[in-house]
């Protein structure tokens, strides 16, 4: 891949990983709650899993669902519902440093599992089209690992953010203000998917 096409690639693995989505706001969100060391699955959690969604769309996926737009609503809808349910966990999360009945944080698996129903993930996995005709399988490859290295430290700040907020956010009353305002985002995130 040229040097330009690299470059291009990082700026755009960039600007689409750091600007607000649901695993952003997600991240704020346990950042907030659960602080740094009990957020990181969920940022590693993105990478693996949008990792492996770009490779799976670069190879041939992404051609598949073009074929079968009933397979992509589908996609979409169990997203939606999905990002509906996180949003409920988020409003629902305790005090800050305490974990209030049942509330966790959501765990590598989960997170990984989400970048196959979340919207703006799909949507910069079929934009990430900075592929080599002739390196076909090396140059996807290159784009997934460019995109997990980036990504995962550009969301890295999200989460950051929220353990900055912390201090802030040590009422009860401004805490539960706070998740009920990332859950109502979070839902609000599903607008581009639903127009």
């Amino acid at each position: 891949m040229p040097l330009e096409a690299l470059l291009a690639l990082a700026v755009f693995a960039f600007v689409t990983s750091v600007t607000p989505g649901p695993n952003n706001l997600m991240l704020l969100a346990s950042g907030v709650n659960f602080g740094l060391r009990r957020t990181i699955p969920h940022m590693l959690g993105i990478g693996v899993g949008f990792g492996v969604l770009l490779l799976c769309v670069g190879y041939g996926l992404g051609q598949m669902l073009t074929l079968f737009p009933v397979a992509f609503t589908a996609l979409k809808l169990a997203g939606g519902a999905y990002l509906v349910y996180l949003a409920w966990r988020i409003a629902m999360s305790g005090e800050v440093g305490e974990a209030a009945a049942g509330a966790r944080p959501i765990t590598l698996i989960e997170a990984a599992a989400f970048q196959w129903v979340n919207p703006k993930g799909w949507v910069m996995a079929v934009g990430a089209v900075y592929t080599d005709p002739d390196r076909y399988v090396a140059s996807v490859m290159l784009v997934a690992g460019v995109f997990v290295a980036i990504g995962v430290a550009a969301i890295s700040l999200w989460a950051a953010m929220g353990i900055g907020l912390r201090r802030f956010l040590d009422r009860p009353a401004v805490l539960r203000m706070f998740n009920w305002t990332m859950a109502l985002l979070l839902v609000a995130s599903l607008w581009p998917m639903l127009r």
